[in-house]
């Protein structure tokens, strides 16, 4: 696992209280089974029924439980067709958890990080992560919302001040609150030295607008 680095001097985000410290229990989970160890705040109820989430955007396999998010992790790229959910270790669920909740303290635009669950499979691990649900709108599919990209901006420039780079900051992880935007997926995210971390950002959404089919209009004031 990763230090966290004490945030900026200058942040634009009021920091929230601290979450609860991580309990381990075993469960069932609904629409993924049992054996499942979980890592989670302590006192996380995971209730037995589902219901549909027609705001995920993406692969699918989503659910949500009441008020939870359970987000199985998948991999992407050609190797999932090969081996789509299985990992060497729960290290990577962890470590995205770390951030996650660094994120969350910091009074970061993302939703509530809750815990992560994994079970053996094969000869590795395949996991879960456990988020809150909040109310809201992928922003691919209202790319005219008002006021997305001055708060992107103000994220990302959040982001390069901290030194977090997050491979996966594309347009499908933007989603639109009642309150403003949130940013999902901290996966393979990292704090480290880089001189050259808003181009990447900037780099990364231009490709996902475009493979989106976003307006010319909206991706040039980025």
């Amino acid at each position: 696992m990763s230090i966290v680095p004490a945030l900026p001097s200058i942040w634009p985000y009021d920091p929230r209280c601290p979450l609860a410290p991580l309990e381990t229990s075993t469960v069932t989970l609904p629409g993924l089974g049992r054996g499942w160890r979980l890592e989670a705040v302590g006192g996380l109820q995971v209730p037995e029924e589902t219901a549909d989430l027609p705001a995920a955007f993406g692969r699918g396999g989503v659910i949500r439980a009441g008020d939870l998010v359970l987000r199985p992790y998948r991999r992407g790229g050609l190797l999932r067709f090969i081996n789509d959910r299985t990992y060497a270790s729960a290290d990577r669920f962890l470590q995205e958890l770390e951030v996650h909740r660094a994120l969350w303290e910091a009074g970061f635009p993302t939703v509530e990080p809750l815990g992560i669950a994994h079970r053996r499979k094969g000869l590795g691990v395949e996991g879960v992560l456990l988020t809150r649900y909040v109310e809201s709108r992928p922003w691919p599919r209202c790319w005219d919302a008002p006021g997305v990209i001055p708060a992107l901006r103000l994220a990302i420039d959040a982001l390069v001040s901290w030194r977090l780079w997050s491979p996966d900051l594309n347009a499908t992880n933007v989603m639109l609150g009642n309150e403003g935007i949130l940013l999902l997926d901290w996966d393979k995210a990292q704090w480290f030295e880089a001189t050259d971390l808003r181009e990447r950002y900037r780099e990364r959404l231009i490709r996902s607008l475009r493979k989106l089919g976003a307006p010319e209009a909206l991706i040039l004031q980025l």
